[in-house]
């Protein structure tokens, strides 16, 4: 049940925060010193993850893994997949084994489980106000090292990713163009340097026409109002597909999906998602 990923290390992932939280590298580091002091080694543990919040399932599998890192034995059962809406008090996942290594695993898997999830869920609250205008797109505003996760989650939810990195499209933005010389200059230079995927974002609309001239293939419509979106989008009339992007919050996703852009971008699903309120509580068996 392990999540496809692409470009993510499961493994490497589950080790490093493992060697981050047991202190790796650290004099005295490399133990979980309150589970070796007050629990027996033999001991076994039940524990039950739930949600106190309604959410958008995310990160379940890899919760699993941290747990299967430190006892291979465990048994678990995943109750809900990646990108089910649950209920507020809803059980998302049991597991049985040794004490010591659940307890070890315990806050690496419901960190995971909770920041994805509250990705997800805020992803999926924007696309549903959305109310079927526009594709969601998520930004490049994620935390160094969890881009790929952060990803997955917003995909989880219901949007699309944007570009993945500084590799795979140009985005000329305005410090780009004020470089460059001009929208059309920094396009070109792009062409001609044989880029095929060119995102250009412009904030006014007489910079739509350099911007096409020069061969921008998608158009980011910075900050513009409802009615500037609408302008934009018949200027353009559909020879690209054009973004929405800037300061869109949830309360007016709405008006600006409705007029007429392919995509609106949220750099906050990433940026700002609050944790969801997810615990795991055990008993002895």
């Amino acid at each position: 049940m392990d999540p496809a990923i692409p470009g993510f290390d499961l493994d490497a992932f589950v080790t490093a925060t493992l060697a981050e939280d047991l202190g790796e590298g650290w004099p005295g580091g490399g133990r979980d010193v309150t589970s070796e002091s007050v629990i027996p080694a033999e001991a076994r543990f039940a524990g039950v993850m739930d949600s106190r919040d309604a959410i958008v399932v995310c990160g379940l599998p890899i919760a699993a893994a941290f747990f299967r890192r430190l006892d291979p034995a465990v048994e678990i059962k995943i109750l809900h997949p990646e990108g089910a809406r649950v209920a507020a008090g809803t059980d998302l996942l049991r597991l049985a084994g040794n004490a010591r290594a659940l307890l070890t695993a315990e806050r690496a898997a419901l960190n995971t489980v909770q920041h994805l999830s509250g990705i997800a869920t805020m992803t999926s609250d924007y696309v549903a106000a959305m109310a079927g205008h526009a594709i969601l797109l998520d930004t490049r505003k994620t935390l160094p090292g969890l881009r790929h996760l952060e990803k997955y989650a917003t995909r989880t939810g219901g949007a699309r990713n944007h570009r993945l990195g500084l590799w795979d499209a140009a985005m000329i933005k305005d410090n780009h163009v004020a470089v460059a010389g001009g929208v059309g200059p920094a396009v070109a230079r792009a062409k001609a340097a044989g880029v095929t995927s060119i995102i250009c974002e412009v904030d006014r609309l007489d910079q739509i026409e350099p911007a096409l001239e020069a061969g921008a293939t998608h158009l980011l419509l910075d900050n513009m109002a409802p009615d500037q979106l609408r302008a934009a989008v018949a200027l353009v009339a559909g020879r690209v597909p054009c973004e929405a992007s800037g300061g869109v919050r949830l309360d007016t996703i709405a008006a600006i999906a409705a007029t007429g852009v392919t995509y609106v971008s949220v750099g906050r699903l990433t940026q700002s998602a609050p944790a969801a309120d997810i615990g795991l509580d055990f008993t002895p068996l």
